[in-house]
Formats: structure tokens, sequence, C-alpha cells
């Protein structure tokens, strides 16, 4: 019997605005679909958020012991500055500001995007399409959705009829939006506009002749929409109606509100069962953006490098401090938020160390088994990430009163704490034990530089018994010192 089969998970589900119990739509499988980065800039924290959030909740299903088709996309077509339906690609301006071709643009990011997720330990999706890989697909749905009424050709490019599709569906059930409340607060066509309505999307633009990024379609060279490749995308290696989508809140409307309506109309299916969204971070009380300067880089919070924070902070204490809040939730990113996450997170780490040297009893001062399940519990009311994290540090002070002496345990239930907390720690929040080694071969490296600059500074004033004695001491401990014309440099035997 697989865990999923014992264990009763609730998800909010943001089409109904309730949490509701999970079932997958096949037994044992689940099909999830998130929206991932448009790479035409470093991927910043904001973003990360979001996807870590996913990669814990990928991790609790696999955990559970359900098969998952985990599918996250790369944008590099079809999103336009500001979201618009006019203007430039972001990737193509990206390209034309740099002088760079689009895909060495997409290249250099997409690189950045992984390199940061590696270093957060997130496991790789199942699939990550792009939107340029499936061009082709795009254009099956338009030439399907045209065929079924519910869009139109303008001058090369192709617009959905929201305003049709309405009659027939609900346009904007995701959001709460009312189409009538939308179309009344919104300014009037004017006769240079292509589209009927003004809620009208892109799945089609024509390109211009200064656009870089193109390609042949039956209604002459262009591009496809923003919301089209995730509609291509997910139903193509999911199916017409899988279980999950997720994605930042910010996507909510237009980008999932268009996706519900480009299925609907191509598959007359609705296509998702949950919809799940991760809320947003900010930094010290306020949006992050780089116009204002209040951004940050995951590299700058790693190294240091950043006039905002007292210090560097390893991805891992990043990580603990976002599985601190509940992805529903605004996180409020902070100096003194990172010090007592680094805090708690060395307290967590010093007590899995401990744990395995804990003496036994003939009997528990403490229900382990009943802990047990409150861990799964917090889990399983919609992947409450703060509230394990409270159990975890439950089981953190009962190891160290039974180090004190003043609890006890049995060798069956210290068994089951070791498992259960190496489970959620390392294998569902997909926390790491900092690298001991690399911080002691820095450390090290550290000393010997300051010893040779005072072995320098001796053979400058001509103290060769000093200068001596350092380099033999050394020799003696086997790090070896090699003077060469460059300056000394040392290797360690």
């Amino acid at each position: 019997m697989n865990l999923y089969q014992s264990q009763n998970l609730k998800i909010q589900n943001s089409l109904s605005g309730k949490k509701e119990n999970f079932t997958s739509i096949n037994e044992g499988h689940i099909g999830m679909y998130v929206c991932g980065p448009t790479v035409y800039s470093n991927v910043h924290l904001g973003n990360c958020r979001t996807f870590m959030s996913f990669d814990m909740i990928f991790r609790y299903f696999k955990h559970l012991g359900y098969k998952v088709r985990y599918v996250r996309n790369i944008t590099d077509a079809g999103h336009l500055v500001d979201d618009a339906e006019e203007g430039e690609d972001k990737i193509a301006k990206k390209a034309r500001l740099e002088k760079l071709e689009p895909m060495e643009v997409v290249q250099r990011y997409t690189v950045d995007f992984h390199n940061v997720l590696q270093k957060f330990n997130f496991l790789p999706p199942s699939i990550e399409p792009t939107a340029t890989g499936h061009i082709i697909e795009q254009i099956e749905i338009i030439k399907d959705i045209i065929e079924k009424g519910f869009a139109y050709e303008k001058n090369g490019s192709v617009y959905f009829d929201v305003v049709k599709f309405n009659k027939t569906n609900e346009y904007g059930k995701l959001s709460g939006r009312k189409l009538e409340d939308m179309i009344a607060n919104t300014r009037t066509l004017t006769a240079q506009d292509e589209k009927k309505n003004s809620q009208d999307f892109a799945l089609w633009k024509k390109a211009e002749p200064q656009h870089i990024m193109r390609w042949p379609s039956p209604w002459g060279d262009g591009f496809p929409g923003w919301h089209l490749e995730c509609t291509a995308m997910s139903t193509k290696y999911l199916g017409e109606t899988f279980d999950i989508h997720g994605g930042g809140m910010d996507l909510k409307f237009p980008h999932h509100e268009c996706e519900i309506a480009q299925a609907e109309a191509s598959n007359g299916v609705s296509p998702v069962n949950f919809w799940m969204h991760a809320n947003m971070l900010t930094l010290n009380g306020k949006k992050m953006a780089k116009s204002t300067g209040n951004s940050l880089l995951p590299e700058e919070i790693f190294s240091g490098n950043n006039t905002i924070l007292s210090k560097a902070f390893s991805p891992s204490v990043v990580r603990f401090f976002m599985m601190q809040a509940h992805y529903t939730s605004i996180l409020d990113l902070s100096n003194d938020a990172l010090l007592a996450s680094e805090k708690g997170f060395n307290r967590l780490l010093d007590a899995l160390a401990f744990l395995p040297k804990l003496d036994t009893d003939t009997a528990s001062s403490f229900d382990v088994k009943a802990w047990k399940q409150k861990c799964y519990d917090a889990m399983n009311d919609d992947f409450n990430s703060p509230i394990l994290i409270a159990q975890l540090f439950d089981a953190v002070k009962y190891i160290n009163l039974i180090k004190e002496q003043k609890e006890t345990i049995t060798a069956e239930d210290k068994t089951l704490v070791e498992n259960t907390m190496y489970t959620f720690v390392f294998d569902v929040l997909g926390l790491q034990v900092k690298n001991e080694s690399q911080n002691d071969e820095g450390k090290l490296s550290g000393v010997v530089e300051l010893l040779i600059q005072l072995r320098k500074q001796a053979r400058d004033n001509k103290d060769f018994a000093t200068s001596d004695k350092i380099r033999d001491e050394l020799m003696a401990l086997g790090i070896q010192l090699k003077d060469g014309k460059d300056g000394t440099t040392f290797s360690v035997a």
C-alpha cells in the first residue's frame, strides 16, 4: 500500500476558492504543469520562491508514492513587454539592446536559471519544453479554435473572441472577474484597432519587418501569443484534462484565465482540476523592483555581494527561510529574517547530527507515532510547510531534553524519529547539510595565506629565522610552500 492511500491530502483550489480533497485523475499518477521563466534576464528571487514551492509539492507527491509527470516550461518567445498585445518580444528586445541573437539570450539565461535552481537543490522536472519547440502545436490549436468559431484573423494576426466564448462558457471564473465589468473598465476601441472587443487577446501576432523572432503560418509570418504556449505544451504532455496547474499569483489573470479559455474552446473540456498559485516575495516590506534598487538576485545573497544584507547566506538557509511561510502567503525578506532563519536552520542540523548518538531507554516519554502523523497532517493541509517546521522543532526540543537526560526514548522510537526527520528535512523540504569540508578548506586557505604574508614580512625585514620557522612548521603539518616569481603558493600533502 502506497502512502498516498493512507493520507488525506487537501489542496487549496484557486478555481473554487476552497480547500478540496485531492484525488488524482489516474490512480497513483499525477500530471502537474507549472509556468516556467521567460528567459530574458537573470532569474529573480520571487520566481525562485514560486518554483521552490512547487519543488516542495513535487517532492511530497513523490514521497507519498505517486508517479508524477512534472512539466515546467521555458518561455523563449511570444512574451511581449509589459504583457501587452503590442510592442516587442522581451527576448527580442534584450537581443537588440545587447546586439545578440535571440537564442544567445535564451541560452545565457536558461543556463543561469538552471544553475541557481541547482544551488537551491531543486529536483529537475520530468519535462522542460520550450515555446519555440512547439510552434507547430500552437498553430494547430489556433486553426482548431478558428474552425470552432472562437477566433478570427485580422491583417495577419489571430485573436481569441472573448465575447463570443463567454456566451457559452465563463471567461473570468478563475480570477472572479465578470466580462461586463472588464469591458466597462477598458478604453473604447479606435478605428485602428484590429480587435472586435477590448478583452480579445492574441493567439498569433503578425511580425512587423523589424521583428526578428518570426515563423511562417497560414496567416503569414508571425509569432504565437504568450498564453498559447502553455495550452499547447500542457495538453500535449499531460492530456486535455490534468491534475494540477501552478504558477505565481500574478499569472492568475490574464495568463491562466486565457489558458482556460483556449483549452475549453479547443477541446470542449476544463483543462485542469486543481489550480494552485504561490504568493509574492517582498524585500524589507516593499515590492521587489530593479527600478527602485529594492531587489536582490540569488547569487548576490549567496556571495554577500550586496548593500542590503549584512553577510552572505547559503542556499539552504534561504530555502529554509522560504519554507517557513505557507506558499499562498506573502513573504517578506529582510536581513533580520535571514539571520533568524540561519540560527534556526543550524539548530535543526545540530539536533539531527546528535540524534544518532542519543542514549536509549526502556520507555519513551514522548508519543513519537502521534508526532510523526502531525508532520503528515501539516503537509496534508495544503502543504503547510511552516506547521511542519514547527513539528520538526518539537522533535528538536525533545532531542535536546534527552541529551540533558530530562526525557527518554526507546531504540525503536529513536529510529522512527531519525527516519521521519530525515524524510521531511531532506526529502520533502529539500534542505541540505552545509558542506563543512568546503568551509574548512576556505578557513585553511585563509590561515595559510595569512602565514605566507607574515613570512614575507619577516623575509623583507631579514628575519630569516622566523621566515624559516613558518615554512618548516607548515611543512611538518603537511603544507608545502612554493616560492616563485609571482609570489608564494602552497599545496597540501
